[in-house]
């Protein structure tokens, strides 16, 4: 039965299997007799019930046996462990390994496609049987270099058919595959490089070599480096390009490996995403080949990915491969689905992005809100500079796609012959502009999209799908897709998976928290991290609050830690205020707001400015939304310190009417702006 916010089967009660005689009273002594005797019988039901659900997961395990390791509970922080597997009604699917998942794509789509890189301005593209090979032959050369069993090969750079090969040859020779963001620090990557006991660090070129050539002689367990791009620049003990690595493994026996292989379990470790560290140490997120693989199937589908014997999917990977939403999309559910990848230029996220997609035209295409969000200033800045004519009919188009989106939620509803006489006559070339003339499929995810974003794109009639979950649980949860979509919800919950709205407020508020065989095995070598993440039944604790609606669809409202609590006791959500404020005044670019264990509340905002190409911080110029606004207050500002200090009355006062607007809607006092102030830089990494 579905009882409350647990979404899931659970047993039936005592009561369900009572007569209504025993359960309101009846003086009769036969009555009574007859009770007893279908008591008897009901009570002796639910034993065979209860002990049917029991042996059934046994037989269930049991079926499986041979291709998982012994295990007794649902968690490890050891790289050598193994956990139980949450296979039950809704997710009965064999638990198979990366190798298994690769083989049976490969047996399927041998001959097609998989990966595609741009050299010497032409696109070099491999089959899926090349790919499998080159993978083995990294695999060899790991072996080669000495790696041990559960240990790791961390991978610093930029997407890259070699950075491929290097993760799935790691797995394949016994190790554990870890990424680390190639934005990193030295001390940054030391810690990832010790934390999983890298015995090989692959880098891309020698500004990441240069690196780990900092923090080389405190790596005990590092044995070699591999550089796949790039001359080397010296020749150093223990250092290899990609050719002589490659090399290395040719004595190495298809049997030596096939065994390594053979001895895999679908229980145990395999790949580590180590978490930001905002909060402390990053974490090591072990997830077992039975979260990549049951993840890689079932997530996509969510997504309505399509198998390449149906109709290859084609992506752009540019995304970091470190984090689980791009190495999840990019990689593993392109191995299972047959998916061509092409790989971006390494400055993708400094302007090439979109010269890849007008040369590749995806069917499908993955960006964090801010790549959303500069794709959208860059038609914006295009549509500024059109003749007055033009502009109008653009702006038209757009209103009207925009009004007829939100009419018509669902993709198989009829849509008005209006939006496609102007889909056909002036939005698909604005799409053709960013690259996505064949997109059909367009997801946003890592972050919170702005509802500002969603709508601009509605505008250009594209459906941004969004997705919700967390490294530590192999990327999606929820998602949003063609056949499930509702503004401003994060979709449904992905088939096959679980959830359960934990200390429920009054308005339907609670903690969200997973089940289901995408949940991880646990944080590496930090047990009571792990304990808090997961509780005594093995469900993970998101920290994330939020709400599902009578259909099932997630709204996220905030976070519990983000939680003000002010000096008057008064619990305030922080994040729907700063959102509301971006969503009053489109010169806005952070807000965050102030007030733990303060009077009142106060609010730091930024203003939206353009970024230095190079460095990707934002400069002393104002964006062109922003200069827009400015005008619209008859202020002629076009860079920060024109504004801030109180020098611009007139956007001073327009931000305080927005804010104004803003505490109007407010539920209490306690939950009103009263202070506001203007910094001299918009928020970035380096700041």
């Amino acid at each position: 039965k579905r009882r409350g916010a647990f979404k899931g089967w659970t047993c039936p009660t005592r009561e369900d299997f009572l007569p209504s005689s025993v359960l309101v009273q009846n003086n009769t002594s036969r009555a009574k007799e007859m009770d007893l005797i279908h008591l008897w019988g009901r009570l002796d039901l639910f034993s065979r019930f209860a002990f049917s659900l029991i042996s059934g997961k046994k037989n269930i395990e049991e079926k499986f046996a041979a291709s998982l390791a012994p295990a007794v509970s649902l968690w490890t922080t050891d790289a050598r462990g193994a956990v139980r597997l949450r296979i039950e009604e809704g997710c009965p699917e064999e638990p198979i390994t990366v190798h298994q998942m690769f083989n049976a794509s490969v047996e399927k789509y041998g001959n097609m496609h998989a990966l595609a890189s741009k050299k010497n301005n032409t696109w070099e593209k491999i089959t899926f049987s090349e790919y499998y090979q080159f993978c083995r032959r990294a695999a060899k050369s790991f072996i080669k270099l000495g790696l041990e069993r559960f240990h790791g090969v961390a991978i610093l750079g930029f997407n890259s058919a070699e950075w491929f090969f290097s993760a799935v040859g790691t797995i394949m020779a016994g190790g554990i595959m870890t990424g680390i963001y190639a934005t990193n620090s030295p001390e940054a990557c030391h810690y990832v490089a010790s934390d999983s006991k890298a015995n090989i660090i692959v880098v891309e070129n020698q500004k990441q070599l240069d690196k780990i050539l900092q923090i080389r002689d405190r790596l005990p367990h590092l044995k070699a480096i591999v550089q796949y791009s790039g001359q080397l620049q010296e020749k150093l003990s223990n250092l290899y390009s990609w050719e002589e690595f490659m090399e290395l493994g040719l004595d190495v026996s298809e049997k030596q490996l096939d065994d390594m292989i053979s001895s895999q379990k679908a229980n145990q470790c395999c790949v580590l995403i180590y978490t930001s560290g905002t909060t402390g140490k990053p974490k090591g997120v072990m997830l077992s080949h039975d979260n990549i693989t049951w993840t890689a199937n079932h997530a996509s589908r969510a997504g309505d990915m399509q198998p390449a014997d149906t109709k290859q999917e084609s992506l752009v990977s540019y995304l970091p491969l470190s984090h689980i939403a791009a190495q999840m999309y990019d990689l593993w559910t392109g191995i299972h689905w047959g998916e061509l990848v092409y790989f971006a230029q390494p400055d993708a996220l400094k302007g090439s992005l979109i010269t890849t997609l007008r040369e590749v035209c995806p069917t499908s295409h993955m960006g964090v809100p801010r790549v959303w969000e500069k794709m959208m200033e860059k038609i914006k800045l295009g549509i500024s500079q059109c003749g007055y004519v033009k502009k109008k009919l653009v702006t038209w188009a757009m209103s009207v796609s925009l009004e007829a989106n939100q009419k018509c939620m669902q993709k198989d509803e009829e849509k008005p012959l209006l939006l496609s006489l102007t889909d056909s006559l002036v939005l698909q070339k604005l799409r053709a502009e960013l690259g996505l003339s064949r997109c059909q499929k367009f997801f946003s995810g890592a972050a919170p999209i702005g509802s500002e974003t969603v709508q601009f794109f509605l505008g250009l009639n594209i459906r941004l799908y969004e997705a919700y979950g967390m490294s530590e649980s192999t990327g999606p949860h929820f998602m949003s897709g063609p056949k499930v979509y509702k503004l401003p919800s994060c979709g449904k919950v992905v088939p096959g998976c679980r959830y359960k709205m934990a200390d429920v407020d009054s308005e339907g508020t609670g903690e969200i928290c997973f089940w289901g065989r995408n949940i991880f095995m646990g944080f590496l070598n930090m047990e009571d991290k792990t304990r808090e993440a997961l509780d005594e039944d093995g469900w993970l604790h998101s920290g994330d609050l939020g709400k599902i609606d009578e259909e099932g669809f997630l709204y996220i409202t905030g976070r519990i830690k983000e939680l003000i609590i002010t000096a008057g006791g008064e619990n305030v959500p922080p994040v729907p205020i700063e959102e509301a404020v971006k969503r009053e005044l489109p010169i806005i670019s952070n807000a965050m707001l102030i007030g733990d264990k303060r009077k009142f509340l106060s609010m730091l905002l930024t203003l939206k400015c353009c970024s230095n190409v190079e460095t990707m911080e934002p400069t002393e110029e104002l964006s062109l939304e922003a200069v827009e606004f400015c005008q619209q207050q008859g202020s002629q500002a076009t860079k920060v310190s024109d504004i801030i200090g109180g020098e611009d009355k007139e956007v001073y006062c327009a931000i305080q009417e927005g804010i104004d607007r803003v505490n109007s809607a407010a539920i209490s006092n306690a939950q009103r702006i009263q202070k506001w102030t203007i910094l001299r830089k918009d928020f970035s990494v380096p700041q």
